[in-house]
């Protein structure tokens, strides 16, 4: 939740540096992470059927395929996102997209893998909702006038489908026979992140919803400090998911509670643009009450959230 709130922020180093150039860089950064978990952590003993390259060998197809698809799903949703925010503004893309995603995900997840008390985890998540429409309402006071166009709507609603429906893979190719462990899992999953990019990024780029076209000589046209931010963006997103996707793998967690937990990461970049970037400086009573209960309502959900696997 910490890393998935907080890498946005690298993209936020230098606002010249078009987000579709950026992109290719994190991408990079979701890869090299992989590997670095992979080749460490994840094959501490090389002789085990359990470690990095055993355990890529050994996979089923099945396996392979779902963690791949669900990188792919995640890239497309991620893009989705950002030309949400282009177009329509955070107050409108975050919580179409994150409400949606959330709600798609944890459910999707609870069927593939039903574990946690069902009435806390909701609940939790019913919360997290209401907080990130508070949230929204908070921007929305700072825009006085911000209109939410159609296509806005469109690609958040698009953003929130794709977020929510790239999680459920992964927690499949965690579970039957022959399947992937957490860091085998992450190093498909960010494989297929990286190479679906490449259409899909460089589509963006020639048929951007917002500015002008790019090429991809803009893209080398950087400074080498640009591309280090965009793969340390990458990193930390990759460096959360990894915990994230170890949390999902442990039996008394499961993929529903992992990943709604993980989608408060909302409550983490409000954190960020308040006291950092002081993005609400100057607001109003009425917007800084709205945030308070936001917090308030963010912290009961996860509580809630956190309790499931536990009490029964």
């Amino acid at each position: 939740m910490l890393c998935w709130g907080s890498w946005a922020n690298t993209q936020k180093i230098d606002k010249r540096w078009r987000f579709e150039l950026f992109y290719w860089d994190y991408t990079w950064g979701l890869l090299i992470c992989a590997l670095l978990f992979g080749l460490t952590v994840g094959n501490k003993n090389p002789t085990s059927p359990d470690s990095f390259f055993q355990n890529i060998h050994n996979a089923s197809l099945r396996s392979l395929l779902d963690a791949f698809l669900g990188g792919a799903i995640f890239n497309l949703g991620n893009l989705l996102l950002v030309a949400a925010i282009s177009v329509a503004g955070m107050a409108v893309a975050f919580p179409i997209g994150a409400g949606l995603a959330l709600v798609i995900g944890a459910i999707i997840n609870y069927i593939i893998s039903p574990k946690g008390n069902p009435i806390l985890l909701f609940g939790g998540i019913a919360m997290i909702c209401i907080a990130i429409v508070l949230d929204a309402m908070a921007y929305r006071g700072l825009s006085v006038g911000a209109k939410a166009t159609t296509k806005g709507v469109g690609l958040s609603l698009a953003c929130g489908v794709a977020v929510g429906l790239f999680y459920p893979f992964v927690a499949k190719a965690l579970i039957g026979s022959n399947h992937l462990g957490p860091y085998t899992v992450y190093f498909v999953f960010a494989m297929g992140a990286v190479v679906s990019n490449f259409p899909m990024n460089y589509g963006l780029m020639r048929r951007p919803v917002s500015g002008q076209p790019l090429r991809m000589n803009d893209y080398f046209k950087g400074q080498i400090s640009l591309h280090v931010w965009g793969i340390l963006g990458g990193a930390i997103w990759g460096i959360g998911t990894v915990a994230n996707f170890v949390a999902s793998y442990v039996p008394m967690i499961g993929p529903a509670t992992s990943f709604s937990l993980g989608e408060g990461n909302t409550m983490i970049s409000a954190i960020w643009g308040i006291f950092v970037w002081k993005e609400f400086h100057g607001a109003g009573k009425r917007v800084k009450c709205l945030l308070a209960i936001m917090f308030l309502f963010f912290v009961l959900g996860l509580s809630c959230i956190a309790l499931a696997p536990v009490v029964h």
